[in-house]
């Protein structure tokens, strides 16, 4: 029988390694064409990578948070005889046991695992009770723990003994169907061990790189946002079919773009091992964005050259490419500047880590009506507060609170966002 090595791809763009980031099989699996074999994350971007063949997996390159070199082998399947080396196009194994060494590989691949599972090699996650976690996306995990259910109770029927949503789905149905008794709480012992891998590992690396390296000045301030709401009300009211719904965002974005045109030193980059400051005349600003995988931020790119329309149609594009894991990696870097709203969420202070190497983000909190007092009388005004934090080696308080005052004018006063000059 024949075997194949299928070697990690060349994605492009100077790419020279690859994160492995799930494997959606394991030795011994069947697999089909075109059947996805594992999941690799490069920079912020995941790619997905099908089987050319249709055989049987007979051995793994890495394990789950490895870093893998470009042409390097990932995996080795064992072909059926009738799957052709001339229709896949990729290399047949060396020898029945471990797969070529590859060609552009900076560093040597691991041997194949021995017939009997080693002891010493580390299972992601462990969980006490069991030794083998079910196989499942990670759509479906969240599914499952939203609705408090324990995978290893549902049936898998999916390839290589995955279960789907359609298990889930099957699962719910015979639940409900069920007549149940209360149950009687019993005390748990469970742990699992996870290892940080993928994007998870990336936030890591970058919030313990912003917050060892950066000394952070963060301040508050509240907004009376009534007449902006008033105002964005009024615009959807009468926006196009084409137009998306405007959100408080747009026109926070339109405020910055202002207000950093009269203190460029906000929008800005510090490299600190060089000691140099950069100030850009472009706005490229930075939406961080949460997604099933992690907290992403995709860059609306030149937001001074935009209408708020457009601010708001860009956002949206993005934030639907980061969610869904489409968003390139030109569009997830470049900021100068960053923005960080939890929305409803939001809270009413929060101290938001900045995106190093830019000097200064903007934190958007929770809007709430509450009773002002004008002068002679208490009215309901609706109140939101920014949280802001600056790099304090490049932006002084005095300054990071003009800033933030000027920003709180603008929003205040909202017809002065669309006065030129």
């Amino acid at each position: 029988m024949s075997e194949f090595t299928i070697k990690m791809p060349d994605v492009g763009e100077g790419v020279a390694e690859a994160e492995v980031v799930e494997w959606h099989v394991k030795p011994g699996d069947p697999v089909r064409e075109d059947m996805i074999v594992a999941a690799v994350m490069t920079d912020k971007a995941t790619v997905e990578i099908p089987s050319p063949v249709t055989g049987t997996v007979k051995w793994l390159g890495a394990e789950v948070g490895d870093t893998v070199a470009v042409k390097a082998p990932l995996l080795v399947i064992a072909l059926d005889t009738a799957s052709s080396t001339e229709e896949v196009g990729i290399e047949p194994a060396s020898h029945p046991e471990a797969p070529p060494a590859a060609e552009a590989a900076p560093a040597p691949t691991p041997e194949p695992p021995p017939a009997a599972p080693s002891e010493s090699k580390p299972r992601k996650p462990v969980v006490t009770e069991t030794p083998v976690r079910p196989l499942a996306s990670p759509a479906v995990r969240r599914r499952a723990q939203d609705a408090g259910i324990d995978l290893r109770q549902v049936a898998a029927t999916g390839p290589a003994g995955r279960i789907t949503h359609d298990d889930l789905d099957q699962f719910i149905a015979r639940g409900s169907e069920a007549k149940t008794t209360p149950a009687v709480p019993s005390r748990k012992t469970a742990t699992e061990e996870m290892k940080l891998t993928g994007l998870r590992r990336r936030i890591a690396e970058r919030m313990r790189l912003a917050a060892s390296r950066i000394p952070h000045i963060t301040y508050v301030e509240e907004v009376d946002v009534t007449d902006l709401e008033d105002l964005r009300a009024t615009m959807n009211a009468g926006r196009k079919p084409d137009q998306p719904k405007l959100t408080i965002l747009p026109f926070l974005m339109r405020a910055l773009i202002k207000t950093v045109g009269e203190q460029p030193a906000v929008n800005a980059t510090f490299d600190d091992d060089a000691g140099i400051i950069t100030r850009y005349s472009a706005v490229h600003i930075g939406i961080a964005t949460q997604t099933p995988n992690g907290l992403t931020v995709p860059v609306v790119k030149h937001a001074e050259a935009r209408s708020i329309w457009n601010c708001a149609t860009e956002v949206q594009r993005l934030a639907d490419a980061a969610r869904n894991g489409t968003a390139a990696r030109e569009e997830l870097s470049g900021s100068t500047i960053t923005i960080s709203s939890l929305g409803a969420l939001g809270g009413i202070v929060s101290t938001p880590i900045i995106n190093h190497p830019e000097v200064a983000i903007v934190g958007v909190n929770k809007i709430v009506t509450r009773p002002v007092w004008d002068g002679s009388q208490f009215i309901p005004r609706k109140m939101m507060n920014l949280s802001s934090s600056f790099d304090h080696r490049i932006i002084d308080g005095w300054d990071a609170a003009i800033f933030v005052q000027r920003v709180k004018t603008l929003l205040e006063k909202p017809a002065l966002i669309f006065i030129e000059g």
